[in-house]
């Protein structure tokens, strides 16, 4: 049985579809992984900052960022982790989105840190640590099954039976893609 896979950047890009099995897709994901920080250099963050950063970022579902007001520190509300992303781009777009629209500095929020999973290597496909979840969960059997996602969020949707893909795209919310269906 071959699977149709929608293979895109999970940004607004274009997307080109190919066929992909179901197994080279499973190997794209980190079922079992835990969430990884990696903390960006920044002159205005000191080392503890930045530690206390990664112990917080490590405790948020893959894939996020981390956005901070350069000129607050890290103790204000405008530090903001977005996590459960499907990568760390639109995460970071989050972050930042929701980090400018707190801060009380006239300087623009900065990303300081990604949250991945534990062994990251980019891949054409990458699912939030939800979406991997349920993805590797309950997408098996031979029944009609789709899973959709977002570009833009870690929204997703998983359905089965005739109508699998309308309404796995109805289920995951408006500007849904189909990533893979049986």
């Amino acid at each position: 049985m071959k699977y149709w896979v929608l293979a895109a950047t999970l940004l607004a890009t274009a997307a080109s579809a190919q066929t992909m099995g179901l197994r080279e897709l499973r190997g794209m994901l980190y079922p079992k992984a835990d969430a990884e920080v990696e903390i960006l250099p920044k002159d205005y963050l000191p080392a503890d900052q930045a530690a206390l950063l990664r112990q917080v970022g490590a405790q948020q579902a893959y894939y996020g960022a981390i956005a901070i007001s350069p000129d607050e520190g890290i103790m204000v509300q405008a530090t903001v982790a977005a996590a459960n992303y499907h990568n760390t781009d639109t995460a970071s777009v989050a972050a930042l989105r929701d980090c400018n629209a707190k801060r009380k500095a006239p300087r623009a929020c900065e990303i300081v840190g990604y949250i991945r999973p534990a062994g990251w290597q980019p891949q054409p496909v990458q699912l939030s640590q939800a979406a991997t979840q349920a993805f590797v969960d309950d997408f098996r059997g031979n029944a009609p099954k789709a899973f959709a996602i977002s570009p833009t969020t870690g929204e997703w949707g998983l359905a089965k039976g005739g109508s699998a893909a309308a309404d796995a795209v109805q289920a995951c919310g408006a500007g849904c893609q189909i990533l893979i269906q049986n």
